[in-house]
């Protein structure tokens, strides 16, 4: 038989309506779809990124230093590449009345912006405010209770409102900030007092190149150029490097969960067909006594179920298109995308490839099946079921091969992917044998006296009985409703309970020395048992480690090694007579009061370890341009949980001291007190600090994971569904069996009552089952997340996650029964008529 004449029989059977493979086209929509909006909208985020790389930045190169403005030659260097654009980023508080508010003071030149347009509420484009003046976030307005043209004091200037940012061409680049953003002159910061030697600022210039030009070669050359400068670059192809982080490694992550969710699906994709050919049984039998072989009834089923598998994934495809845009707006404002509609062929197609594959591995078991045996083994297949084929594992194996390739060679960490795929693979295996062992106890359980009990017990391991397929997919999908439940309520208890015990209610910035015993008296002043710690804050760069004659250059280093994370750019730096609060000295000795001999350092033990340093060696720093070197006295184990003051280097106060510096310092309060009115005095009395209220600070980081928790849960649905999908296909599957016995049930006397109760019953002991898989296994994994890989408290709430797993089961159970109230309008006489 020709493909031709196999595609004419197929297509007269099958039709448009798909009729007896819908479950099959829901199936692959589902997962397809799922998979083609992660892919879509990640991929028009990182377009986004990749486009708007100079407005997002604010140039083709930026250079930013802390503590200190560029030199004239380091400026001049800069000006031979184009045009620059220059200014200060501080932390600072604004007051306006009795209100004040941490804000981000962001100065700026005529230049600004460079690439892009800086747009105000009244519909006015803007450069930089005249002095006196500012531009305000929204935020800020509403933290101050401010109305534009009222006045308001950052440090020791007092600025007019003169307008409200309605777009602000660079946010992105700008990174995370405590505070919404306050615009200025480019003079502002250093009349109000903020930039004294020592301060905490950042000063940016970023720099429009006059002519075409790579802005990693520049980088090099300015780095070359000025080695111990402590500048730290971005380029236009890296404007945000942290959201394009995060978001790529959100992207892979939700697009393996709803890769996992399509292999589950794929399970009902396999009931679905089996379903499906069950019902053409008599015509396969049909066409095989009319000449047909083998190959010709391949052909035929496989060209309607390929023709299915391509509806159900364009379908897929174009919901996944078409929800993108709504996808953009709700996270406009939040991420860099577009509300219109993306194209994105790369991720489509890798979204079709693997519905496609999941489609073949999981149909090619029953067409195999049915294909081989002759016509006489399919009429009689309800009392003699066909075989097992074994030359069916070929192709399945071949076909999971292909997704595990497909998988690694796409993804952006191999290890990473392996290791999802690896895990989602030993779940789904270890549910399977758990559902093979939940029927296998069905058939060891004490016979009851109730009638409906025993029939719904024997129901579970009946012959084609679905148990194992429905516990690993509804198993699966449940296990990871309560695993995100419970990793995302405990994190959010350790946040909410024991963050704050252990925070304290104020970090505070830029305290000069000199006034130190002035702050600690307006502290105590409102609060007598107030706990303060202060310390020497300064900021530098690693330049160099290892052994003394032997040191290695970082700006030689083509990668920073996993864990060196303190390498990129510039860190912290203090120095203390005394081992920090909440730190342990694991190897080395720590160096005596008021010593004087060879600068020493104490390094976070696990950076030590992830760059080879020890006891003994030398490490270098950049400081304000100039380079230090220290001895490597000792290790430490730092506390991080502690949220006080914690630093990876801590030197000997010989080795800093002498450099411009000023204090850092964190207040706790006794509880109970509220914070509001040392606030106001803290700013009243020391205009030119930075004070930061945790409070603030926990409140958005619960937002940030509830937002990344909704949208793994919003990924995770998908699976679910994909479970569902598969307990309808199992319902389908055994609709010829399950409508005999109904139809004998009712024969013998039995009401639809009982009937459906029945049904009812052997649900609900698999809704059973099912929740106590879900609620060990997912607690189980979540418990290894929050402990061992995030190291916190074990604090779930458990009225959600229970909340979110009787959401589930109750789910399933409407579903379950929708499917079986068809089996009700059977006619007794009807059925009876036809076996």
């Amino acid at each position: 038989m020709s493909w031709r004449t196999a595609w004419t029989i197929a297509r007269r059977e099958l039709g448009w309506r798909f009729r007896g493979l819908r479950l099959l086209l829901v199936c692959l929509f589902l997962g397809t779809g799922a998979l083609a909006a992660i892919g879509t909208l990640t991929t028009a985020i990182e377009q986004e990124l990749e486009q708007n790389g100079r407005q997002i930045l604010g140039g083709d190169l930026e250079v930013e230093v802390w503590q200190r403005g560029l030199t004239q030659e380091e400026s001049a260097a800069l000006a031979r590449y184009g045009r620059l654009s220059g200014g200060t980023r501080l932390q600072a508080v604004a007051q306006h009345g009795e209100n004040t508010a941490p804000v981000e003071l962001k100065s700026v030149d005529g230049a600004y912006p460079l690439y892009g347009t800086l747009e105000l509420e009244d519909g006015r484009t803007a450069r930089a405010p005249p002095p006196g003046s500012a531009w305000l976030a929204q935020g800020a307005m509403d933290r101050l209770g401010l109305q534009v043209g009222q006045s308001f004091t950052v440090g020791t200037r007092s600025l007019r409102a003169a307008g409200v940012i309605a777009r602000e061409p660079d946010r992105l680049g700008e990174g995370f900030q405590l505070g919404p953003t306050v615009i200025v002159d480019e003079g502002e910061p250093q009349r109000a007092g903020l930039l004294a030697p020592g301060s905490m600022y950042r000063t940016k210039v970023r720099v429009a190149f006059d002519r075409e030009r790579d802005p990693g070669a520049v980088r090099d050359t300015l780095d070359k150029q000025f080695p111990l400068a402590g500048f730290e670059f971005r380029t236009r192809d890296r404007a945000s490097p942290g959201a394009d982080r995060f978001i790529g490694q959100m992207g892979q992550f939700l697009t393996l969960v709803g890769l996992a969710a399509l292999v589950i699906a794929g399970i009902g994709i396999g009931g679905g067909v089996s379903s499906y050919l069950e019902a053409r049984r008599a015509s396969i039998a049909t066409l095989k006594i009319l000449g047909a072989d083998s190959r010709d009834i391949a052909r035929i089923y496989a060209l309607q179920i390929g023709a299915a598998a391509l509806a159900g994934s364009a379908a897929g495809l174009l919901a996944g298109v078409a929800i993108v845009p709504l996808l953009a707006q709700a996270l406009q404002g939040l991420l860099p995308v577009e509300s219109g509609f993306v194209f994105a062929p790369g991720a489509l197609l890798l979204a079709a490839a693997y519905g496609l594959l999941v489609a073949f591995v999981f149909a090619a078991t029953p067409l195999l099946r049915a294909r081989r045996y002759p016509a006489m083994a399919l009429m009689r297949a309800r009392v003699a079921p066909l075989a097992r084929d074994r030359a069916a594992w070929l192709w399945v194996g071949g076909g999971l091969v292909a997704i595990v390739a497909l998988a690694l060679l796409t993804a952006r960490s191999t290890w990473l992917t392996a290791g999802f795929l690896g895990g989602a693979a030993a779940m789904i295996a270890l549910l399977a044998g758990l559902g093979w062992v939940a029927q296998w106890l069905a058939t060891r359980a004490p016979r009851t006296g109730n009638p409906l009990l025993r029939t719904a017990i024997a129901n579970l391991h009946r012959p084609g009985s679905g148990t194992p397929a429905l516990v690993t997919a509804l198993g699966f999908g449940l296990t990871a409703f309560v695993l995100l439940a419970a990793v995302q309520t405990a994190i959010d208890g350790n946040v909410a309970k024991r963050v704050p015990e252990r925070a304290p209610d104020y970090f505070v910035l830029d305290v000069p020395p000199p006034q130190e015993a002035q702050f600690r008296q307006t502290v105590q002043r409102y609060d007598p048992q107030a706990a303060i710690r202060t310390l020497p804050a300064l900021r530098g760069a690693i330049t160099a480690f290892g052994p003394k004659d032997a040191m290695t250059q970082v700006a030689e280093l083509k990668e920073i090694p996993e864990g060196g994370w303190p390498l990129r750019g510039e860190r912290g730096l203090t120095y203390s007579d005394a081992v920090p609060p909440g730190n342990v000295v694991t190897d080395g000795q720590w160096w005596p009061k008021d010593y004087g001999g060879e600068p020493l350092v104490s390094v976070d033990e696990d950076f030590a370890q992830a760059i080879g340093l020890n006891p003994g060696d030398y490490l270098s720093i950049s400081l304000l341009g100039v380079e230090r070197t220290a001895r490597v006295a000792n290790l430490r184990r730092i506390d991080w949980e502690s949220l006080g003051f914690n630093y990876v280097l801590v030197f000997s106060p010989n080795a800093l001291e002498d450099a411009p510096h000023n204090l850092a310092a964190t207040i706790d309060l006794t509880p109970g007190r509220p914070t509001g009115p040392l606030l106001r005095d803290l700013v009243r009395s020391f205009p030119a600090t930075s004070v930061i209220e945790v409070g603030p600070i926990l409140t958005q980081a619960r937002d940030l994971l509830r937002q990344i928790g909704l949208a793994t849960l919003a990924a995770a649905s998908v699976a679910v569904l994909a479970g569902l999908a598969v307990l309808l296909g199992a319902i389908a599957a055994a609709r010829a069996a399950r409508t005999y016995d109904t139809v004998i049930l009712r024969v013998l006397g039995a009401s639809r009552r009982q009937v459906l109760l029945t049904q009812l019953a052997e649900y609900a002991l698999l809704a059973l089952v099912l929740a106590v898989l879900a609620l060990v296994l997912g607690s189980g994994l979540a418990w290894l997340i929050v402990t061992q890989l995030f190291e916190f408290d074990w604090l779930p709430d458990w009225p959600t996650v229970f909340a979110v797993l009787g959401a589930g089961l109750a789910v399933v159970l409407g579903f379950a029964v929708a499917g079986s109230l068809l089996l009700l309008r059977a006619r007794p006489a009807q059925v009876l008529r036809t076996l």
